[in-house]
């Protein structure tokens, strides 16, 4: 097989669709996920209502849901993020932060997240990659000739 013969399938620009998918996913949370690891955003109080929990397959999650004050603004029904049923009582409030994320504030704390908009992103662009790098090695396709026993 020669090499720049080999076209991209079907299959492969689906692959890279759903890469191209993720990478903007996690560009569109990146900024909000490293506000949240610094501790960057408006501070404010975070006053707990009440909490919220959805059972998964061998656990349970759930979010505390209130308040959120920061001068003259107030988000009602945020979630706050990181805690759990015992967190709060109704009524407790604590100091938070707000990203400007759509959903949830967080504690002084902060947030993990970018480590999963990372792997996101990685994801991503390895998937947008793969059939670039096959094509460029001159891999043939399943089910193509030159990949068939006896084949071009």
């Amino acid at each position: 097989m020669e090499r720049g013969t080999t076209r991209l399938s079907a299959f492969d620009l689906v692959i890279a669709a759903g890469g191209l998918l993720l990478v903007l996913l996690a560009v569109q949370n990146l900024g909000p996920a490293l506000a949240a690891l610094r501790g960057e955003g408006a501070w404010g109080t975070f006053t707990a209502r009440r909490v919220e929990c959805v059972e998964h397959p061998g656990h349970q999650q759930c979010t505390w849901l209130g308040e959120f004050r920061s001068g003259r603004t107030v988000r009602e029904e945020i979630g706050f993020y990181g805690g759990d049923r015992d967190t709060f009582t109704p009524g407790q409030t604590v100091r938070a932060f707000d990203t400007g994320r759509q959903g949830h504030v967080y504690g002084p704390g902060g947030s993990n997240e970018w480590i999963v908009v990372v792997l996101l992103m990685a994801a991503g662009l390895g998937l947008m990659a793969r059939p670039l790098l096959r094509r460029r090695r001159g891999v043939p396709r399943p089910g193509s000739p030159a990949a068939t026993p006896g084949g071009g």
